[in-house]
């Protein structure tokens, strides 16, 4: 299988670049756009292996203020070939800047500023290998075996020294779990933003895939190519869904309850997740997948309807 990342890249590459700060003696400067991203990106599943292919050609625009003098000044970073072929210690940053004084902004952005942008491409390539490819690979048995039998071991006392703060539940065949708490606002009344998670059309709009959502209780849901899948549990319009869910690179069987409560609070609404029963493994992944495949996404249809009213 394959799959695109170039969209997705864009917005993760903003994400990360984008108001990047960058102090030190001379002043203080900051990322303040990405200019110009020119590039695609895609991850291949092959004999369950991950291979990335990624090229970009970025331009950034940095504002700064000199200290002593309180001037303010302006440049670029221009980052010509960031891809696979290179580490991201090699890849090449050229920063510039306006005509003009201001030296020692372009030296603090040659200097940190290059350190720091190193480490957002790093983050934004960790986040391809990790959130975008979730449930890319599905474990085999004999891998979902061994994982079992490793955290069996782990499951003892020490588990729960290490993990998580929270106490850990163990469900079925003793996966070691954590619970997750998300609380989002939105900018839509709860009845709007309830249908959103139980109208099939919406789900399709803001996930981009089909889905299958027989929202009453014991109905269906799978979501994102079938990568996420479960089922109604409980259902208060405008207040309350909870489902039993789970990600399809989790071990068999294995579901999740997750609790949407809807606050309503005038022109807004309060979304408390509470997402019990996650694989430790998992945690990180989940509420990636909750963040930026669901919030994000809907975030931007709800914007997208507001801007259709006006």
């Amino acid at each position: 299988t394959e799959r695109d990342a170039t969209s997705w890249s864009k917005s993760k590459l903003k994400e990360v670049l984008v108001g990047l700060v960058v102090e030190g003696e001379a002043g203080r400067c900051e990322i303040s756009d990405l200019k110009h991203v020119e590039g695609e990106a895609s991850c291949n599943s092959r004999k369950g292996k991950l291979i990335f292919f990624y090229e970009w050609n970025l331009r950034l625009s940095w504002k700064g203020t000199v200290k002593e003098s309180g001037e303010k000044h302006k440049g670029s970073v221009e980052i010509p070939n960031l891809s696979e072929e290179n580490e991201v210690d090699d890849t090449e940053i050229n920063v510039s800047k306006k005509k003009g004084e201001g030296d020692v902004l372009k030296d603090l952005m040659r200097t940190e500023g290059t350190t720091k942008v190193r480490e957002a491409l790093r983050d934004y390539l960790k986040a391809l290998k990790t959130e975008f490819t979730l449930g890319m690979i599905l474990p085999t048995k004999a891998t979902v075996g061994q994982e079992l039998a490793a955290e069996r071991k782990l499951s003892g006392n020490t588990m729960q020294d290490s993990v998580s703060p929270q106490p850990l539940d163990i469900v079925g065949v003793k996966i070691p779990t954590v619970k997750i708490l998300m609380r989002e606002i939105f900018n839509s009344p709860a009845d709007e933003l309830y249908s959103i998670f139980t109208t099939k059309e919406l789900v399709q709009k803001f996930s981009k895939c089909p889905a299958v959502i027989e929202a009453e209780k014991g109905g269906k849901l799978q979501m994102f190519d079938g990568r996420v899948s479960g089922e109604y549990a409980e259902l208060v319009p405008s207040q309350r869904i909870v489902l039993k869910w789970r990600c399809r690179s989790w071990p068999e069987e294995h579901y999740a309850t997750v609790a949407l409560n809807f606050k309503d609070m005038a022109a807004q609404t309060e979304l408390q997740l509470e997402c019990k029963g996650v694989p430790v493994s998992n945690e990180d992944s989940t509420r990636q997948c909750w963040k930026q495949q669901y919030f994000e996404e809907i975030r931007i249809l709800l914007q997208q309807s507001q801007d259709n009213m006006e």
